[in-house]
């Protein structure tokens, strides 16, 4: 009776300790399985030499001492790591795990009426299986917590934790668990509930954040496509004034034709259909950037189409150190939001202009725009907000740009007029 019992205990042991290795995010080597196995077999024979001694009951008494926490300080060696804190859960999830193992047990003897002997063999037997089975499908996903955020891990980490204490407070150390006492038998319960709304409650956080975020990449690579389509597409008109200006030679050739041959009505329309051809495909040349040049020259004929007056002034260079596609969904999204706010105001006819200041220095750019505006414009930490579909991601655009390029920016209202202030 007694060998069975302590080879139960030993194969506990083992059952524990090799769970909580698995569930370590460690990379294993041959030189640090033998110093796992080395570690295992001096804990092993630790409890065996206590267990001499004294008796089982001090053996569970100081069973943390003379095991779980060696076990953590030598998987946190393993690791390489000073931070303990996954380790630590994880001895204590594998110690949850041990439970799991126990209580089948303890309930195929209750229901077979078996006695102590049983309980002791049917253990045996089910360890090897269980720690295959947690180890195939369990270890791989617990092993995956250890790179989320500490207040994930801490949440994960929670329960085994109050376990771990109930265990030993109630079972080990006090008889409360035994005795009925009421607060003991319904801690866990509670624990559970609690575990399982606290769970629910981060999970729907998380969730409602994913889905923002991806709705907002969503429309951000929107976009960035249409700002793409857009430079293609002046690009291409560009090509065609080029076009027309080397082909000159053979419109002057045709003109010169028809005047000769006393067709001037002929040659007066051909005139007028040229140049209608020329105006619709121009390109307002503000700066050396290509990219800055044609966003610029489309939004000036957009906002002047709405009875809107705009003066731009800029001296970029045609490199900078912004990506084209970056400084499409900023200069966009910023004028965008100007010509909205100007719209707003010519519909309740006010006036309204656009003012667009932009140069480089020392490698930076630096870009102002501002319009007329409302006063009814509401800022939350200095961001202005707004209840309209759609704007306020423009507004968001613009700060996450900046951010990623380690810039600055402000938002401010003065003397009836909007600013945006940009450095990048």
């Amino acid at each position: 009776m007694m060998i069975i019992y302590l080879a139960n205990l030993t194969s506990v042991g083992i059952f524990g300790m090799v769970l909580s290795a698995a569930f370590c995010n460690i990379l294993w080597t041959r030189k640090k399985l033998l110093i796992l196995a080395g570690g295992m077999a001096a804990m092993l024979m630790l409890q065996g030499i206590v267990y001499f001694y004294t008796d089982v009951e001090f053996v569970e008494r100081v069973y943390p001492i003379i095991t779980h926490i060696p076990l953590t300080i030598l998987l946190c060696v393993l690791n390489n790591n000073k931070q303990c804190l996954w380790q630590a859960i994880s001895v204590l999830t594998s110690y949850l795990c041990c439970q799991i193992r126990r209580w089948l047990v303890l309930a195929a003897v209750a229901v077979f009426s078996g006695d102590a002997m049983m309980q002791n063999i049917m253990e045996l037997c089910i360890t090897l299986p269980m720690l295959f089975l947690i180890l195939r499908f369990v270890a791989p996903s617990v092993r995956s917590v250890s790179g989320y955020k500490i207040s994930v891990q801490c949440l994960f980490g929670a329960v085994p934790l109050l376990y771990y204490g109930f265990d030993y407070l109630t079972r080990v150390y006090t008889n409360l668990l035994l005795e009925g006492g009421q607060v003991a038998v319904e801690f866990m319960p509670f624990v559970c509930s609690l575990s399982y709304l606290a769970f629910v409650a981060y999970s729907s956080a998380e969730e409602r954040k994913r889905s923002r975020l991806e709705q907002t990449q969503e429309i951000l690579n929107l976009q960035v496509g249409q700002a793409v389509r857009e430079i293609e597409v002046l690009r291409n008109s560009q090509q065609k004034t080029s076009t027309y200006r080397h082909d000159l030679r053979h419109h002057m050739q045709y003109l010169s034709s028809c005047i000769e041959n006393g067709r001037l009505e002929q040659a007066q329309g051909y005139i007028h259909e040229i140049c209608s051809e020329i105006e619709a495909n121009k390109v307002t040349v503000f700066c050396e950037n290509e990219a800055m040049n044609l966003i610029f020259s489309s939004f000036a004929g957009r906002v002047e189409d709405y009875g809107i007056s705009i003066k731009i002034r800029a001296g970029i260079l045609s490199d900078i150190s912004v990506l084209e596609s970056d400084l499409c969904v900023l200069l966009s999204n910023a004028l965008e939001n100007a010509l909205h706010a100007c719209q707003k105001r010519k519909e309740k006819g006010l006036s309204a202009d656009i003012e667009v200041s932009a140069y480089e220095e020392r490698g930076k750019l630096f870009l102002q725009i501002t319009n007329s505006c409302d006063a009814d414009i509401t800022f939350d930490h200095e961001v202005p907000i707004t209840s309209d579909p759609g704007h306020g991601l423009c507004i968001r655009s613009i700060c996450a740009i900046v951010e990623r390029y380690s810039g600055i920016y402000s938002f401010f209202v003065e003397n009836g007029r909007f600013y945006l202030r940009v450095v990048l």
